[in-house]
């Protein structure tokens, strides 16, 4: 990268925007997780600890870097409201008039945050998984495929121009795929990691139709240049709709938004701490920021844009929080959770509320990536996935049940955790987009308020059943026990920014954060009507769950009401991967793919077999009958009379020199005698 960067500043040209600092070397950051990566795989099997100690090298390297990029990005902001980033390029390759492409960063509010967010929960993953892949196979693979994926994550989120975004972007894919499938001698893992990979390769290609069409209409790829055409009316706003849902099939894959949020749960076949990366910091959440890296293109294009971000949000907050409640496997139902998280932030983003969306991945990273660590604690206590296979953990685990406590009440959004501040923002924009008159504001808002009574029955669910009531693992097999300092302390970690990381957002003026993410004249505003509703059904939510699942209140057989087929229709995950499957992988695999051999052996090689065959009849006919028969065989009787003419000949030649003077001399007197004749 380093030598790269030296080339094209050799024959290319630089621009930098207004800044400097530490913004300056802020490009060395992903390249830190990328040279982890090459070192791991090449030395990482000698070293004591497989190469993990590198990883963890390498990523407070990246949070310190990153730490420092934002206080410069921070100062910067606090000197001038109005200041719009830091920019540095080359040209990297030029292909026509106007036509180039660069290698370059871009650092403003939100790549500061995002960078923070990225390296902190990276940090907590790679000390964490030090100790929770000890013992594992490919330890030293695992690891190097991790910092790979930090350092995909921070490309995407430094890039100034959409192609660099796209070579992080496919870079996640690529890392997700092996690390879901890390253990592939299963067979449901290896399926897991090709069904995560091929269906975020659906949304992909829309994605990069949609980096086609704004080259084509802004005649750049460079993300500030791309947004300024668009506020400035300098692209059609025909053209900017069709760019902009292109863009989010791609945030569509990334994020899991229905209809292809599919393979999240699948996922879950990786390890514990992939999961964390995964839903907390990096993959997942590159969708919805590209959402907000190109939101100018969606504000400025038509308003079905950003009705469809909104609805398509909307719908899988619901759906998602629905499904997790009637998931036994603890990670499936924290992967659910994410999806719904996810779609609210998108749905966030449909209303226009930027800021607090962008709010929203900041807290959501921490009691996230808190959730899903201290779910692999609690799994590697009771070697089971399975909450039917947990209960009365609180005295065996005390850290890791307090900080998994302290996550789900974030979650949940209870004040003054950190999940309270970011989701009220959020639900307050959706109030203003319905209070304005959008359908689609409407939508949302309803959306949301059921999901937060969802979400809080759930988590009440999951506490319950987990932490709670009477042990059901086996006590001669299973020993539940703390787990070790290097799995809690990252826990404890998360768990205070779980608490506190939101109170940089409180609404008024000691929002923070809003100072650093905004978008325009936005501004977060307190509605306490609207706090009270969200967080009385939160409340309620939770009391239901609580009812149910911990004091047993509540004594129905689902299946044996007129909920049945809803409760069938959510453990059948609402028949999405039947239909997929039937509709799509078996036509696909049985009969596309028949016919697609058919063609390939009867057409395709029965051309190449016939070409073949006459081929081969043409070099016999060659070699037989004009070969062999004609030229070989006129040469050969060319030799053979040779032969013939001098076995006569050499009859002549008896070694007599009597025979040789009496032949000269016949031939002398044949020859006077032909000229006296012909003379005369």
């Amino acid at each position: 990268m380093v030598s790269l960067l030296a080339t094209a500043a050799e024959h290319g040209t630089e621009t930098a925007a207004s800044g400097g600092g530490a913004m300056e070397l802020a490009w060395v950051i992903p390249v830190i997780a990328m040279v982890s990566a090459a070192l791991i795989w090449a030395i990482g099997k000698r070293l004591p600890m497989r190469g993990a100690e590198i990883g963890v090298a390498a990523m407070i390297a990246v949070f310190i870097g990153g730490l420092l990029v934002f206080f410069d990005a921070i100062a910067h902001i606090n000197a001038d409201a109005e200041w719009h980033g830091f920019e540095k390029a080359v040209t990297w390759m030029n292909f026509g008039p106007g036509s180039t492409v660069e290698l370059g960063y871009m650092v403003d509010g939100l790549a500061a945050v995002m960078m923070v967010i990225v390296g902190f929960v990276a940090l907590m993953v790679h000390i964490y998984a030090a100790s929770y892949m000890k013992g594992e196979v490919r330890v030293t693979h695992f690891f190097a495929t991790l910092s790979l994926f930090t350092g995909s994550m921070l490309t995407v989120v430094l890039a100034n121009n959409l192609l660099m975004m796209l070579v992080g972007w496919e870079g996640m894919g690529l890392s997700s795929y092996l690390l879901i499938g890390h253990w592939w001698e299963k067979h449901e893992n290896s399926s897991a990691a090709i069904k995560a990979f091929l269906t975020t390769r659906v949304g992909d290609i829309g994605f990069m139709f949609g980096i086609f069409v704004l080259f084509w209409a802004a005649g750049s790829f460079n993300v500030a240049h791309i947004n300024e055409l668009a506020a400035d009316g300098g692209i059609a706003r025909g053209t900017l709709t069709v760019a902009a849902l292109l863009l989010f099939c791609g945030a569509v894959g990334k994020s899991a938004q229905f209809p292809l949020h599919t393979w999240l749960p699948d996922a879950m076949a990786g390890p514990t701490p992939v999961s964390a990366l995964i839903h907390a910091a990096t993959m997942v959440v590159a969708g919805v920021y590209l959402v907000a890296r190109m939101f100018p293109v969606f504000d400025n294009a038509f308003d079905v844009a950003l009705d469809v971000v909104a609805v398509i949000g909307s719908i899988t907050t619901v759906i998602a929080a629905l499904l997790a409640l009637v998931q036994q496997d603890l990670k499936r139902v924290l992967a659910y959770s994410t999806i719904s998280q996810l779609a609210y932030m998108i749905a966030g983003l449909g209303v226009g509320a930027y800021t607090a969306s962008v709010f929203h991945i900041w807290t959501h990273a921490w009691f996230k990536a808190l959730l899903f660590l201290a779910a692999g604690s609690v799994i590697h206590a009771v070697h089971s996935n399975n909450m039917t296979d947990m209960g009365g953990l609180f005295r065996k685990m005390p850290i890791t049940s307090i900080t998994y406590i302290v996550g789900g009440l974030a979650l949940a959004a209870f004040p003054p955790f950190a999940g309270f501040w970011s989701k009220d923002e959020l639900v307050v924009g959706a109030y203003e987009a319905a209070t304005a008159g959008s359908r689609a504001g409407t939508l949302t808002l309803v959306a949301m308020l059921l999901t937060a009574f969802l979400t809080a029955c759930y988590v009440a669910r999951m506490l319950a059943l987990t932490f709670f009531g009477k042990p059901r693992y086996d006590p001669e097999h299973v020993h539940p026990h703390e787990s070790p300092k290097l799995m809690t302390y990252p826990l404890i970690a998360l768990a205070a920014l779980a608490v506190a990381g939101g109170w940089v957002g409180i609404p008024g003026e000691m929002n923070q954060f809003g100072r650093w993410v905004h978008y325009g004249d936005e501004h977060a505003a307190f509605n306490p009507m609207i706090a009270i509703l969200s967080t009385g059904l939160a409340l309620a939510g939770f009391a239901a769950g609580w009812a149910i699942f911990r004091m047993g209140k509540v004594k129905i057989d689902v299946r044996k009401t007129a909920l049945a087929p809803f409760y069938r229709l959510l453990l059948n995950r609402y028949y999405l991967d039947d239909i997929y499957f039937k509709g799509i992988v078996r036509p696909v695999r049985d009969r596309l793919s028949a016919a697609a051999y058919w063609i390939n052996q009867k057409v395709l090689d029965g051309a190449v077999n016939a070409a073949g065959m006459v081929a081969v009849a043409s070099g016999r006919f060659a070699y037989r009958d004009v070969d062999q028969g004609l030229i070989d065989g006129l040469v050969n009787n060319l030799a053979r009379l040779t032969g013939r003419t001098g076995d006569k000949l050499k009859f002549w030649q008896t070694g007599n020199m009597q025979r040789y003077a009496a032949a000269m001399f016949l031939g002398v007197a044949t020859l006077v005698g032909a000229f006296v004749f012909f003379r005369i």
